[in-house]
């Protein structure tokens, strides 16, 4: 009887302790639940995109008191968070927790900055994002149209709102600098159309099979009554309001630490951007190394073309016409044939590939001028949307050839689609596949794909390996430009000067390089500061795994997480440098 009482004993503390530890991950699996509902109600365009249903004309609220409801918000989530002891998750458990961790503190911190009334920059914007719906939501069903265009419906008072907020934010010395303001307003201005012109009417010109012919008269009517009587005039408004106040009252300033609590703010922004500790004198200092290390290959590859010098050949690249398209349709062509020899390569470098296709698309008209060379758009597959690769086709005397390589590289695969649309479709937490978005990770990995290239044989010519080490210049002489506006106290003079100097990039491209430094203080840290951090990661594997090296795994593991913050991608790729070798050392032959 005394051993069956013991027994009984071990099996009653065996599930007491599991219940125990149950009950912190029950916890754990209600917050996450609740932070995500909380996070699709804040952002119902994201919502929709990926495949959810808001309500009819669910819409991102923007004033700062819905800043602030949200912030505290976040505050209560990290609260809850703090209260679950971390020992009682599973390993895979403790990483989201850790990410949820810094996504609640980082909002809750940037709420504390001025820099949170800033709507919109010189690239982007509310109106810029509000002409992007037809693209990036799914329109299937009658419930997706009404969802649309009762988002039409709403745009005049977004609109409002928006001029509320920066009104407030100009007011508190929060204005963009006069330097990067050329264009705004005409950009916003080529959004006023005729209703059936209007980028906004493009759902609506064919009647989808699901939707009756008298529902989709309603629909139509009321979209282009929403288009005519709500969002051209709400257009206007925003533009005249750009051209009559808010540029007299730019700031002839370029870096953020000339703003009310700019220096703590540009700091914050350099840790949040590249996930680590660095300080902005620390992250210069970094970019000025690697451009020497870039420059010296530069000169190398100027002697293999021929050229007396790094200038000399980079001078004959942004001169010779042979180097540039004639037309946006040849541009658009040679990025499409560059795009379908990467994906080729693609089984050979990735054990895992998404599902999810991409497109290439031309910059649209409007944004076009002001816009940086390319850039990428994610899709959905819930939503039918692909992602999508855009190519600049303005000033094509400054759009060289010899940078395609590179550039699609980076902005379709193996760069940001795969690896977005790869998160997509991990069987992880909704927070860690749509959420979780760390510059550092995701631009690093882009940053890092384009060096992938030279496995590839992408860059077969002078002018292509030119072209690559341009754009890793451009990424490197970023760490130095964006830290002398911000922090050291530069003109945009000195900025332009030194990516001129250091770069082959046209000076149209400086320019708007320079300009979206200037807009979005710390963003294009993280390129760099990723890139080298996952390189680091490879060499290490690399050396410590020798000859019995994959990489198509070493790809997989960086990737199969999503997005990490880059201490946390350390860790995960050591501990699987440590299983790898174990695994060898368990199959080596023994004496």
């Amino acid at each position: 009887m005394r051993a069956v009482s013991r027994l009984l004993g071990f099996l009653v503390a065996g599930l007491l302790a599991g219940a125990a530890q149950a009950e912190p991950r029950a916890d754990f699996a209600q917050l996450l639940k609740d932070h995500w509902a909380a996070y699709l109600a804040a952002n119902p365009s994201y919502a929709a995109a990926l495949g959810e249903r808001p309500p009819a004309g669910a819409r991102e609220a923007l004033t700062l008191a819905a800043m602030d409801a949200q912030a505290a918000e976040a505050a209560g989530f990290r609260k809850r968070l703090a209260a679950i002891p971390k020992d009682s998750l599973t390993e895979d458990e403790r990483v989201t927790a850790a990410i949820l961790d810094r996504l609640l503190a980082r909002q809750v911190e940037g709420n504390r900055y001025p820099a949170r009334a800033m709507l919109f920059s010189n690239r982007q914007g509310f109106h810029s994002y509000s002409a992007d719906l037809p693209q990036q939501l799914p329109l299937f069903s009658a419930a997706d149209y009404e969802y649309y265009v009762a988002r039409l419906e709403g745009f005049g008072a977004q609109s409002d709102e928006v001029l509320e907020t920066t009104r407030a934010a100009v007011k508190g010395g929060y204005v963009l600098s006069c330097a990067v303001l050329t264009g705004v307003e005409p950009s916003v201005r080529k959004l006023v159309l005729p209703a059936e012109q209007s980028r906004f009417w493009a759902p609506m010109k064919a009647r989808p099979a699901a939707i009756s012919e008298p529902q989709w008269a309603v629909l139509q009517a009321r979209a282009r009554a929403a288009i005519g009587g709500g969002i051209n005039p709400a257009y206007s408004r925003f533009a005249d309001y750009l051209a009559k106040e808010y540029v007299p009252a730019c700031t002839r300033a370029v870096g953020a630490s000339a703003r009310p609590m700019g220096r703590d703010y540009y700091a914050w922004r350099a840790r949040q951007e590249t996930t680590t500790d660095l300080t902005p004198d620390q992250i210069h200092a970094l970019g000025l190394s690697e451009v020497a290390r870039i420059r010296a290959e530069m000169e190398t590859v100027a002697k293999t073309a021929g050229f007396p010098s790094r200038e000399a050949f980079v001078q004959h690249l942004r001169t010779d016409p042979r180097y540039y398209a004639r037309t946006p349709e040849e541009l658009m062509q040679a990025a499409g044939y560059q795009a379908k020899r990467i994906d080729g390569w693609m089984p050979k470098l990735f054990g895992k590939l998404p599902r999810l296709p991409y497109t290439v698309r031309e910059i649209p008209a409007e944004i076009a001028p002001g816009a940086t060379t390319a850039l990428y758009n994610i899709g959905s597959l819930p939503a039918g949307t692909p992602g999508v690769y855009y190519v600049n086709t303005t000033k094509l005397n400054e759009r060289p050839l010899f940078e395609l390589p590179a550039l699609t590289i980076h902005e379709a695969v193996p760069g940001h689609h795969h690896q977005i649309a790869l998160a997509q479709e991990l069987d992880l937490p909704p927070l860690r596949r749509h959420a979780a978005v760390f510059m550092a990770f995701i631009e690093g990995w882009g940053l890092y794909s384009e060096r992938l290239g030279i496995e590839m044989g992408m860059y077969d010519t002078p002018a292509k390996d030119m072209g690559r080490l341009s754009y890793e210049m451009w990424r490197a002489t970023r760490l130095v430009v964006d830290t002398g506006l911000h922090w050291k106290g530069w003109s945009k003079e000195q900025a332009v000067r030194y990516m001129l100097d250091n770069t082959a990039l046209s000076a149209a491209n400086v320019d708007a390089e320079v300009n979206r430094y200037i807009a979005d203080p710390g963003q294009a840290l993280a390129y760099k500061v990723g890139e080298l951090r996952i390189r680091a990661l490879r060499a290490e594997a690399e050396a410590a795994l020798g000859p019995a090296f994959d990489l198509r795994a070493f790809h997989d593991r960086v990737l199969e997480a999503g997005p990490l913050p880059l201490d946390l991608l350390e860790q995960r790729v050591r501990s699987w440098i440590v299983a790898q070798k174990a695994g060898l050392e368990s199959r080596a032959p023994r004496g």
